[in-house]
């Protein structure tokens, strides 16, 4: 008898579950290729050249801030170090003239013992571990010569200022020891950042690194056109700014009430004549020093960091600036950039990390990062929004 039972579909159970050859065939698949995807990882995860150009840039960021953090605390080292001196001298100076007193005291002893006068007194004095509370018993204040109270009050003081420098000497080195501590932790943090720099940039190809060289190029292009986009405003502003000088000493030629005027422009003339010379020598000596290797934390002669080559420059002006970009920028007028003149600087960054010496038609002298030379350079060699400020020094 023929049986009434449906034959069973081709395909395989799966988990009590009956699965259609179509859907098996499809799994296996997914199977293959996830397995291929394991057997052979995408390329994807290396870092494009311009993701590494970012990362090489913002390493050396942080490493020039930190490269000032290490010169803040290197300044702060260096005049603590000499609080510290002074005070342990002046500690050792006084340690001496409390040994006199002592001394003057001793003497005081031994002539009242040679006189037989108030020794069993004198010599509990001077062995007490108190002496102010023995000396404040009537009876042997009322024995004392003027002489002798002159000394021990002479060894009270000499004793109570003698303490006091010894505490403020004490704290001295306690603060002197945080800023060696803080000294080190930026010179780790600027030498681990320039590693990490210096080994990404090794693993790039000769290819990749021609490619990188490219995109430089390129950036240096535009900044080379910001830069002469705003010398062309500069020169159109001061053209503009020397006919207006002229309408108005034409006009004051025809007036016989121009006598304040001429007074507040003469000031101002001799103010922009007094900078402009002090500029020029700042100019000078930066110019001198281009070709002149970057080192984080130097100030010359032989290298220098931004900051740096900003304070000498300045210096061989006969003006003193901070040695650190934080303290530079308050150390002047800040104008806007299109009013930037020759010797002003040029600050860069949110956290005010870099520094350069202006030279006019948007171009400046700095020391820009490690593995590279003091040069002349566009204002805008790392885009227009990475200027901070503009400050006149003096």
């Amino acid at each position: 008898m023929a049986s009434h039972r449906k034959s069973r579909p081709a395909g395989t159970r799966v988990a009590g579950i009956r699965t259609p050859a179509l859907a098996t065939a499809a799994l296996t698949s997914v199977a293959l290729l996830s397995q291929t995807a394991n057997a052979s990882p995408s390329t994807d995860d290396k870092p494009s050249l311009e993701e590494v150009e970012k990362k090489v840039d913002d390493l050396y960021r942080q490493a020039e801030s930190a490269t000032e953090k290490y010169n803040a605390a290197k300044e702060k080292t260096a005049k603590q170090r000499k609080r510290v001196d002074t005070l342990l001298d002046d500690v050792a100076q006084r340690t001496q003239k409390l040994n006199d007193a002592r001394e003057e005291l001793g003497r005081n002893a031994a002539a009242q013992y040679r006189t037989g006068a108030s020794a069993p007194d004198t010599a509990t004095f001077l062995l007490a571990d108190t002496p102010q509370d023995y000396f404040d018993q009537t009876q042997l204040m009322d024995r004392m010569t003027g002489r002798q109270k002159e000394s021990v009050d002479d060894y009270f003081t000499q004793q109570s200022a003698t303490m006091k420098k010894r505490q403020e000497a004490a704290q001295s080195l306690e603060t002197l020891t945080e800023s060696q501590n803080d000294l080190r932790t930026a010179k780790s943090t600027v030498q681990q950042k320039l590693a990490d720099a210096r080994e990404l940039l090794s693993k790039l190809t000769a290819e990749e690194k021609a490619r990188l060289a490219a995109i430089e190029k390129r950036k240096e292009e535009e900044a080379a056109r910001k830069a002469a986009e705003l010398a062309r405003q500069q020169e159109a502003a001061e053209q503009r700014r020397q006919e207006a000088a002229q309408q108005q000493e034409s006009n004051d030629s025809s007036s016989d009430t121009s006598d304040t005027s001429d007074s507040s422009s003469s000031d101002s003339s001799a103010s922009d004549s007094s900078y402009a010379t002090k500029a020029e020598k700042a100019l000078a000596f930066a110019r001198s020093q281009v070709g002149k290797p970057y080192v984080w934390g130097a100030t010359g002669p032989d290298s220098y960091d931004c900051s740096g080559l900003t304070q000498a420059a300045w210096k061989a002006a006969g003006v003193d600036i901070p040695r650190v970009t934080y303290d530079q920028v308050n150390a002047g007028t800040t104008v806007s950039v299109s009013s930037a003149q020759p010797g002003d600087l040029v600050f860069f960054y949110d956290d005010i990390t870099h520094v350069g010496l202006y030279i006019g038609n948007g171009m400046m002298i700095h020391a820009p990062k490690p593995g590279t030379y003091v040069r002349e350079e566009s204002i805008f060699y790392d885009g227009e929004s990475s200027i901070h400020s503009v400050v006149r020094p003096a």
